[in-house]
C-alpha cells in the first residue's frame, strides 16, 4: 500500500515507524510519500485518492470529499467497538471533527489547537492573561504566524476568547463584534510574520540568539518540547485567557482517511484503525515525534516527561477549542478570507470592513 501525509517530523516519521510494526504484524508493507504543509492544507484530496490507499488529511475537507466520495466511510469499514474506542480517546472535537453527513470520514491521529509557545530563560513563565502581551509585542519580544491560513486560524481564536459566538450561516460566519478580534489581532501584525507558518516561527524561536519570548497563538508542535530536536528547547502552555476561556481555539490536528479508490480497502481500514488507537498512540506515535491524537498519551506520565509537559499544559485548550466549519465550499472560503484578511492588516484597513468583506466571501462559499 502507498500512503501520503505531510513533510514534517512530526507528520512523516511516526507513520514510517508505525508501517514498519505494522508489516512485522501482518506482513503487509506502507510506503509514505509527504507533500508540503502549505499543499497539505489546499491540495485536493480527491486527486490524492486515485494515487494512494492511505492518506492524511485536515477535518476541514470532510464536506468536500463526501460530495466527492473519493474517501472510504470508516463506519462502514470498521466494526463499531473499534471505533467507540478511538471515539473515547478523542480529544477535544478532535473524532467528531472527521463525521460528516452520517459517516465518519477519518481518524485523529494527531491532535492540535493553536496554543502558546514561550522559552524559559527569556521570560519566567507563560502568560495568563491577554492584557500582558502588551509590553512584550512593543519590546520585539511577542509575535505569531500570519501566513494564511494562520491568520485566519488566530481571528477565529480572538473571537473565542473574547467571547464572540460564530455563528454558520448563508449570510456570514461573524457577527459584528468580531470587528474587536480583529483589532487585536492588527495589534500583533508584525510586518515579518505575514511570510511565516508555525514551523518557519518556531525555527525563528528555537534560535539561541532570538528575542522571540512568546507567540500566544500558534499551532503546537510538540518536536519543538523533545530534548535535542532544537539548540533552543520551546515549552508549551494553554492560551492566554482574554475574559474567556482558554476557549475557542481553532481546531487542527489531522486524520488518516481510506480511499475509496484503495486496492485492500479492508486491510487499509485495519490499519487506520490500528495506528489510531490508544496503544498505538501512546507507544508508538508519541515516541516516534508523532503528535498523539488519543487521550491515551495524553494522560501518559512518560509522554508528559518527555515533553516537558506538552500535552498536560495544553489539554484544556484542546478540550475547549472550536471546530471549523466543514461545508463543500469551505477550503476555498479559508484561501480566499485569509488573503483578503491579509490584505487588510498589512494596509491597516478598519476592522469593521474587514469582517464584512469576509462575511460576503463566506456566503459566496455556501
Amino acid at each position: 500500500m502507498r500512503g501520503m501525509t505531510w513533510d514534517h517530523s512530526r507528520g512523516h516519521d511516526p507513520l514510517v515507524a508505525a508501517a514498519s510494526a505494522w508489516e512485522a504484524r501482518t506482513g503487509q508493507a506502507i510506503a509514505w510519500d509527504r507533500r508540503s504543509l502549505q499543499d497539505f492544507e489546499s491540495y485536493p484530496v480527491e486527486e490524492l485518492a486515485r494515487r494512494y490507499d492511505l492518506i492524511v488529511i485536515d477535518h476541514p475537507h470532510v464536506g468536500q470529499v463526501a460530495d466527492s466520495g473519493c474517501l472510504l466511510p470508516l463506519d462502514e469499514a470498521i466494526d463499531a467497538a473499534t471505533l467507540a474506542e478511538i471515539a473515547g480517546g478523542s480529544v477535544g472535537g478532535s473524532h467528531a471533527s472527521y463525521a460528516w453527513a452520517g459517516h465518519q470520514w477519518a481518524l485523529p491521529i494527531d491532535a492540535a489547537a493553536q496554543v502558546q509557545a514561550w522559552v524559559p530563560g527569556r521570560i519566567a513563565g507563560p502568560l495568563t492573561r491577554w492584557s500582558d502581551l502588551a509590553a512584550l509585542v512593543a519590546e520585539g519580544r511577542a509575535s505569531l504566524p500570519l501566513r494564511p491560513p494562520h491568520s485566519l486560524m488566530s481571528l477565529f481564536t480572538l473571537c473565542g476568547l473574547a467571547g464572540i459566538t460564530l455563528h454558520d450561516t448563508d449570510n456570514g460566519l461573524f457577527p459584528a463584534e468580531a470587528a474587536r478580534a480583529h483589532d487585536l489581532l492588527a495589534a500583533l501584525a508584525d510586518p515579518a510574520a505575514f511570510e511565516m507558518d508555525p514551523i518557519a516561527m518556531f525555527e525563528a524561536m528555537a534560535s539561541p540568539d532570538s528575542r522571540l519570548a512568546i507567540i500566544p497563538l500558534i499551532y503546537g508542535y510538540v518536536n519543538y518540547a523533545l530534548a535535542g530536536y532544537r539548540d533552543t528547547r520551546i515549552r508549551f502552555a494553554d492560551i492566554p485567557v482574554l475574559g474567556h476561556g482558554p476557549r475557542g481555539s481553532a481546531l487542527g490536528g489531522t486524520g488518516i482517511a481510506v480511499s475509496a479508490y484503495a486496492q485492500d480497502p479492508a486491510g487499509a481500514a485495519a490499519f487506520a484503525a490500528w495506528v489510531a488507537g490508544g496503544a498505538a498512540q501512546r507507544d508508538l506515535i508519541a515516541t516516534h515525534g508523532g503528535q498523539a491524537g488519543h487521550a491515551d498519551a495524553w494522560i501518559d506520565a512518560s509522554t508528559n516527561a518527555a515533553t516537558h509537559d506538552f500535552y498536560r499544559a495544553t489539554r484544556a485548550t484542546l478540550d475547549n477549542a472550536w471546530v471549523r466549519p466543514r461545508h463543500a465550499g469551505y477550503m476555498d472560503f479559508q484561501h480566499a478570507a485569509s488573503e483578503r484578511l491579509n490584505h487588510g492588516l498589512r494596509t491597516g484597513e478598519d476592522g469593521a470592513r474587514v469582517i464584512a468583506a469576509l462575511n460576503q466571501l463566506y456566503a459566496a462559499s455556501k
